[in-house]
């Protein structure tokens, strides 16, 4: 599947890179990546590509230019989520976010739910249950980070570091720096916990909804899916599990998801 990656400026001046996939006659899907950004290789995106015209943007402090100071709370997020929307011309997009990017499509059709077309929730935070509190993936290693975030943690490593070699000081510098950039930006609405009050927002959510989740999921379980479901009381949110894949799933079971979310199409 061939990717381009175009840069759009929105209305507030924030210049942001987005991949785009897919025949543009297919209807417009806006893809926000979670707390790890976009990694060179995406494969949920390639099988989305084959129903959808796919935009998946970085978020500011995600990508080489230095944006992180030009977002700093949910607000700026959610609205820097519809800047995206009309700076690349889409009419009433599908969305749909994986963790991180769950939390921000969550609030976007909390503001504006007559905007979308179908939203699809991947493993969303963005909620707080006391009685299964959410790890704190700040204070993690990138291998304790796999444990918890995949399935497979030995394959998880390998997607994390991109298959970095730890031996070349230069690339661990830049991993490093990098990681410690997207972490910072993705703090200002995670740490110390991902609770942003949203969870007094979901009744506004009138757009058909469904919720994907890893069976195995460590970091949000299932029960998180359940509380999001009993939230969203204006639209019927069907919820689907995806087995062999924990939170990340989008790259431990990318078609099975691609599917789930291709589901909106009816």
């Amino acid at each position: 599947m061939s990717v381009a990656v175009r840069t759009v400026t929105t209305r507030r001046g924030i210049e942001a890179k987005v991949r785009t996939m897919g025949a543009e006659d297919n209807p417009p899907l806006l893809y926000l990546h979670g707390a790890g950004g976009l990694l060179p290789t995406e494969p949920v995106l390639d099988h989305l590509a084959e129903r959808f015209a796919v935009f998946a943007p970085e978020w500011p402090g995600f990508g080489e230019e230095m944006t992180e100071t030009r977002i700093e709370d949910m607000l700026d997020f959610t609205l820097h989520g519809w800047d995206l929307v009309d700076a690349l011309g889409l009419e009433r997009p599908f969305l749909a976010g994986h963790s991180m990017g769950g939390m921000i499509a969550a609030e976007m059709a909390a503001i504006n739910p007559a905007g979308l077309r179908g939203l699809a929730l991947l493993a969303a935070a963005g909620l707080w249950l006391d009685d299964h509190p959410v790890p704190d993936i700040f204070a993690m290693l990138p291998f304790e980070l796999a444990e918890v975030l995949f399935a497979d943690p030995r394959g998880g490593e390998k997607v994390l570091t991109a298959g970095l070699d730890f031996a070349d000081d230069d690339a661990l510098k830049r991993f490093l720096v990098g990681n410690a950039r997207k972490l910072g930006t993705a703090g200002k609405i995670l740490f110390p916990i991902p609770n942003r009050r949203l969870s007094k927002r979901l009744y506004r959510v009138t757009t058909p909804t469904v919720l994907v989740w890893g069976a195995a999921d460590k970091l949000l379980p299932t029960v998180y899916a359940e509380r999001y479901r009993e939230l969203l009381t204006a639209t019927a949110a069907e919820l689907r599990i995806v087995e062999g894949a924990a939170h990340m799933l989008p790259y431990e079971q990318p078609e099975a998801t691609a599917a789930a979310v291709a589901g909106l199409l009816g």
